[in-house]
């Protein structure tokens, strides 16, 4: 294919990877996003559903569900790109409303634009209340399925509902950039492009140090303060010898706002594990401004953060009132919260139970903690 490209072609392919860039990073194009309500962000799109089959790589498995997608046709005609979404591991309305670069730059291009919801997340269950059963109804958990999705999905999609040719873009962040490359790398028939933002390709055993995430995260803590960064790697310790002490468990789910009280045994546990989730959250949603993406955050919410933790603490009890004050940059900075769950995760918009199961069975990210992160028992 790329023997056979002509030269403008190659060009005029580099440019627009140039532009889309740029674009991606604030500059060249104006916001002109589509907003005329039908969504929380004021984004407008129709839901419609799919009849997708249950295993590609099966040509006698006749079973199928319904898969979710969410589309926009405002400004499309025949022949226009089509930019798809390929959906993460949560609900596809929570990505369609937060992936605002897409939607700033389709009335350029008038685009038409498709997310698609990954199998196993939100409304696309293959076997309903069924899907997390056992293993053998989540073995059809994969990327390799969810890459057949999409590409059927847009096939379909262009040949049976809007009759057209037009050239396909993908985009995705995260898992979905992953996803987005390689759509592109193993159905090249289908999408003609990928923009894959911040996607760990190559964060797999043997191509990446298994503990660049934590020393990258520990990093953005430490630019904003070393106390910030020392008084959080002394908190692992705090906890555990807190949590030991008679009534210690009680004090530490009144500090830290727990909806419900934190159990002998696996307290300390659960506790560390759901603080660690939350500085790997904020140091990924750590932008130069406001944002409601995992929750709503002020402009270098790390900044704010660590702004309660800017001293040296040396007081375990002093030192994890202080956690707790810094916790709520994240979860409570609007100040509409009475007391915190730690049952539901750092993120309850995306779908951790699927999301484990990948990581475990098939994607296989190896990640060991370091820099902050690396008291034994912080867990993930």
């Amino acid at each position: 294919f790329w023997r056979n490209m002509a030269a403008v072609e190659w060009v005029s392919i580099l440019f627009h990877v140039l532009l889309l860039s740029t674009a991606a990073s604030g500059g060249l194009w104006r916001r002109q996003p589509y907003r005329t309500g039908g969504s929380p962000s004021g984004y407008n799109y129709e839901t419609r559903y799919f009849t997708q089959k249950v295993d590609h790589l099966n040509a006698g498995d006749e079973r199928t569900f319904q898969q979710r997608y969410l589309i926009n046709t405002e400004h499309w005609h025949d022949g226009a790109p089509i930019f798809l979404y390929t959906g993460n591991e949560g609900d596809i309305t929570w990505f369609c409303n937060n992936t605002g670069f897409m939607w700033d730059i389709a009335p350029k291009y008038q685009a038409m634009l498709l997310f698609i919801e990954h199998r196993y997340y939100g409304d696309s269950l293959p076997f309903g209340n069924d899907s997390y059963k056992d293993v053998t109804h989540l073995q059809y958990l994969t990327s390799e399925q969810a890459l057949a999705d999409f590409a059927v999905l847009v096939t379909e999609l262009k040949k049976s509902i809007f009759k057209t040719s037009s050239p396909v873009v993908a985009f995705g962040g995260s898992y979905g950039g992953m996803l987005a490359a390689w759509l592109r790398m193993k159905y090249p028939h289908v999408v003609e492009g990928a923009l894959a933002a911040s996607a760990p390709i190559w964060y797999f055993s043997g191509l990446t140090p298994c503990n660049s995430a934590f020393v990258t995260i520990t990093r953005d803590f430490e630019g904003a303060s070393t106390h910030c960064r020392d008084n959080i790697r002394r908190s692992w310790k705090a906890i555990e010898v807190v949590g030991s002490k008679g009534g210690g468990l009680e004090w530490l789910s009144e500090t830290f706002r727990l909806c419900q009280p934190l159990h002998t045994g696996s307290g300390v546990e659960t506790l560390t594990s759901w603080i660690q989730d939350t500085w790997f959250n904020l140091a990924m949603v750590d932008y130069p401004y406001p944002a409601n993406f995992l929750e709503p955050l002020p402009a270098w919410p790390i900044n704010k953060t660590c702004a309660a933790l800017s001293y040296e603490i040396d007081d375990d009890y002093k030192l994890l009132e202080a956690i707790s004050s810094a916790m709520m940059v994240y979860y409570n900075y609007t100040g509409d919260k009475h007391c915190l769950n730690v049952s539901q995760g750092a993120t309850p918009s995306l779908g951790s139970q699927g999301w484990q199961f990948q990581v475990s069975s098939t994607l296989m990210e190896v990640m060991q903690y370091a820099g902050f992160n690396s008291y034994p028992h912080a867990g993930l």
